[in-house]
């Protein structure tokens, strides 16, 4: 293999393709990333048996070929390399890879690429396509509420389904921990009606965040019942699904809760943000006191002291009192992007729904603390 690329659009991809990567692993053919040169530029792919990442980008092949070579080692030579070079790779076929740069010169170990594992293509019949900007924001508005237990790996992951909100067809994204639900919907996509509801792992979420950040494209989306592919530009992300069923999430959601609070977003969660500075490490809770158009944040622990903090509302229902994990609430109001917040309360021990004032398609549901 013989080719020449520019550093900066090997750098790119090399940060997207490489973080897939396990930085430990028994297997030493999932710690490289395999290169391919052909007619079509580079094409770069990382698995960890699990989720994969194909990456093409321009590069001036003399002659074409493929090797895997270590993906973490690859990754900080190339971002090392001073901006602007030109990076020639040539050989593989010996076990080693020469790369040069400049006055650089560095010579790789390669392994071949036949145990090099490839996520077969399979049937993936369900499909549709959804903007960068939409999958954004199904993702920022409820990844924050993904768990991390073990235990309940089925919560380790975004729900997506297709379902109908007032008659209407909608595709949605849930997420809970047990503590805090997430829930997000967006205008059904042609093609999402059949398809079946799925779990979309962390890491798959977190990949496909990076990918789309800076990026304004139309990504086609495909799915089977035990995988599923995301496409845009140059970039193929397939990710295995979580197998397990998610909870009747709707369960969750109170219908009664019949006390209805709006407050100033930014104010609000830059005072639980001090008030919590006094709460207990453990616990970080925070007590919310409502009377007319009045709420009370408080906290104390007893190494610190106590905090207090007041703020006009809207309120005009019966007074209550109701804790909440700070962390959880400063969570949900950072994804709030209207000016005002509105809480839907039943009581002390009921949980409390949290909504965007002018956006009905995010809701949150929050379980109460003992405070």
């Amino acid at each position: 293999m013989k080719l020449t690329i520019e550093r900066t659009a090997l750098q790119k991809a090399l940060a997207h393709v490489q973080s897939v990567v396990e930085r430990r692993t028994t297997i030493p053919i999932l710690s490289n990333v395999m290169i391919e040169g052909g007619d079509g530029g580079l094409s770069l792919t990382a698995t960890d048996m699990d989720i994969a990442i194909v990456e093409k980008v321009p590069a001036d092949v003399a002659a074409p070929g493929a090797t895997t070579l270590p993906a973490h080692t690859l990754y900080d030579i190339v971002r090392k390399l001073p901006e602007g070079s030109q990076i020639s790779f040539e050989g593989g076929e010996d076990g080693r890879m020469e790369i040069d740069a400049g006055r650089s010169r560095f010579s790789l170990s390669c392994l071949g690429t036949d145990e090099f594992p490839v996520m077969t293509d399979g049937d993936l019949p369900y499909g549709f396509t959804l903007s960068a900007a939409l999958c954004r924001s199904l993702i920022d508005h409820t990844r924050f509420a993904m768990s991390s237990e073990e235990t309940r790996y089925y919560l380790n992951g975004i729900y997506f389904h297709a379902t109908a909100e007032d008659g209407a067809p909608v595709l949605r994204a849930v997420a809970t921990d047990g503590h805090r639900l997430a829930r997000m919907e967006t205008p059904q996509p042609d093609g999402a009606a059949d398809m079946p509801g799925v779990i979309v792992p962390r890491k798959a979420v977190t990949e496909l965040h990076k990918l789309i950040e800076d990026n304004e494209v139309d990504i086609a989306v495909t799915l089977s019942d035990t995988k599923i592919r995301f496409a845009f530009d140059d970039v193929v992300l397939t990710s295995k699904l979580i197998d397990g069923t998610f909870p009747d999430y709707q369960r969750v959601i109170p219908e009664g809760n019949d006390k209805h609070l709006e407050v100033d977003c930014k104010s609000f969660a830059e005072a639980v943000d001090r008030v919590s500075t006094i709460s207990t490490e453990k616990s970080r809770a925070v007590k919310v006191a409502l009377d007319k158009n009045s709420l009370t944040l408080s906290s104390s622990s007893p190494e610190s002291g106590t905090a207090t903090e007041e703020l006009e509302v809207t309120y005009d229902a019966d007074p209550v009192e109701i804790g909440f994990n700070s962390r959880y609430l400063l969570d949900i109001t950072q994804q709030i992007e209207g000016g005002t917040a509105r809480f839907d309360l039943a009581d002390a021990s009921s949980p409390t729904i949290v909504r965007d004032a002018a956006d009905d398609s995010a809701l949150y549901v929050l379980m109460p603390m003992r405070v």
